[in-house]
């Protein structure tokens, strides 16, 4: 493409990824939607001797994406480092040091809000400035986003001929055609999605200022994607709204076009986008358990076949992270399914429980999941903990047997506002369920001694990092409450 002597106009950017460590460099991309053709100058990053020329990776209505990818040196201290472009704009980002300990903030929920036609008063805003405070004095290192980043609902809600879609009976909405039409309605309101959320002035700042790791889960594509019926899940229509929102997901969450996905997308092979990062002798193994979903499997056989492949690659590290989506290692809710299945009005409640890891439809890949995390530990001395979002409640549960420990964290919702009342009092009640699931394992969800409760139902998010004594921090920030929740592994 012919550069053109102009300004280019920012509509969004940059987005921070991080892709990877390699010996004394921390690997990242920058992603930049400009309004038009101009060609973005080089980026200029401290530490780097060379400009960082720009690659063109798609157009969509004369908005062109365009990404800049970067290693940076690691001193033996965290450093703080600037990029930007010559007479411009520039951000500043914290890199560790070659012998530090990564610090990592987890987030869920980010980008909800409620349905149109809810009635639902607008939520307040998402804890952006909340969580660039504590950036202030924390220095994270890497913001990893475990699903909800932009409301798949309303982005379905914003396409007219989707919307009539739905208004159809089901005998005709099985067999009706995703047309050219409802793909371009659908793929505008994703693109128009993240540019109007993600370029809110605190959610701009974080973005730029802290290197993404991002995952979906199914408010990523449309609510309680993998638990509809059959006959919606594999009309031809949904298929397409996966899709559009697969296209959308790989070029905003990932900053790349989805047939050429980056090398830390461990399972390309399976066209999944399953994520695998080492961090010294931390890893983190980010599962994609939304692309092969269906109310009957979470995984394929083929991606259950890859999965101790993935694992060994991290054979040497201490601590592993495993993202879930869904929570792992919660009570069962098969039973609180079946009885909601038989009261009218409750098909929704009945649909989201089915969703679980811990639901009936799910018991053995469950089970078939617990065994092969456990003997990974088991085999190789590394200690496994589960981040999952915390379907709407943050906190902790455990695994305990043969001769290891796994350990749940729970992430509470960033921008949604959790339960209250008697939803609230479910999940306090369900968490006090202690059980023995396998044999020979016994699950439990701790209370919180500060509390005395055994979850957090405020928004808010959590932070990890590794201590001096190797072992990993939680700590979880409420909303309004400044009580140090926290537990070390």
């Amino acid at each position: 493409m012919a550069r053109k002597r102009a300004e280019p106009s920012i509509l969004l950017g940059p987005i921070l990824y991080f892709r990877g460590e390699q010996r004394d460099r921390w690997w990242l991309s920058a992603l930049f939607i400009l309004d038009g053709e101009v060609e973005p100058d080089d980026l200029r990053v401290e530490g780097v001797t060379l400009p960082v020329p720009p690659r063109h990776v798609t157009v969509w209505r004369r908005r062109h994406v365009w990404r800049f990818d970067f290693a940076v040196p690691r001193g033996v201290q965290d450093t703080d480092l600037a990029y930007g472009f010559p007479d411009g704009p520039s951000w500043s980002i914290v890199v560790p040091g070659r012998f530090a300990h990564p610090r990592v903030a987890f987030v869920c929920g980010a980008g909800m809000t409620p349905s149109p036609d809810s009635g639902a008063s607008p939520l307040p805003a998402a804890l952006w400035p909340d969580l660039l405070r504590q950036h202030e004095s924390d220095r994270y290192h890497l913001l990893v986003q475990g699903g909800g980043q932009i409301d798949g609902e309303a982005v379905l809600a914003a396409s007219p001929l989707l919307a009539a879609w739905r208004g159809e009976p089901s005998g005709a909405r099985a067999a009706h055609p995703f047309s050219p039409a409802m793909a371009e309605e659908l793929m505008n309101a994703g693109f128009d999605r993240y540019l109007n959320q993600w370029g809110q002035a605190k959610a701009a700042e974080t973005l730029a200022r802290i290197p993404s790791i991002m995952m979906w889960d199914d408010a990523d594509i449309a609510d309680g994607w993998g638990a509809t019926a059959d006959s919606e899940a594999t009309s031809k229509v949904m298929r397409g709204v996966f899709m559009a929102a697969r296209r959308n997901y790989a070029l905003f969450q990932l900053g790349a076009l989805i047939e050429a996905p980056p090398d830390c997308v461990w399972g390309a092979a399976r066209s999944t986008m399953t994520q695998g990062f080492h961090l010294g002798d931390l890893g983190l193994l980010a599962l994609d358990l939304r692309s092969e979903r269906s109310r009957r499997r979470v995984l394929s056989d083929r991606s259950w076949a890859l999965l101790p492949g993935w694992l060994d690659r991290f054979e040497g590290s201490r601590h592993l992270i495993v993202m879930t989506g869904t929570p792992l290692l919660i009570p069962a809710t098969a039973g609180i399914e079946s009885l909601t299945g038989w009261i009218p009005g409750l098909s929704a409640l009945t649909r989201r429980l089915s969703d679980q890891w811990r639901s009936r439809s799910h018991v053995a890949e469950w089970a078939r999941l617990i065994e092969t995390l456990t003997d990974f530990s088991r085999r190789t001395g590394c200690r496994i903990t589960i981040l999952s979002n915390g379907s709407g409640v943050a906190g902790r549960g455990v695994l305990r047997g043969g001769g290891v420990e796994l350990w749940q964290l729970l992430g509470a919702p960033m921008a949604a506002p959790a339960p209250t009342g008697l939803r609230r009092r479910a999940s306090e009640r369900l968490a006090a369920h202690s059980e023995e699931p396998l044999p020979g394992y016994r699950l439990d969800m701790p209370k919180f001694p500060e509390s005395g409760r055994r979850t957090i139902a405020k928004r808010g998010w959590l932070s990890l990092a590794v201590d001096d004594k190797g072992q990993l921090r939680a700590r979880w920030f409420a909303e309004g409450d400044a009580t140090r929740y926290s537990q070390a592994i």
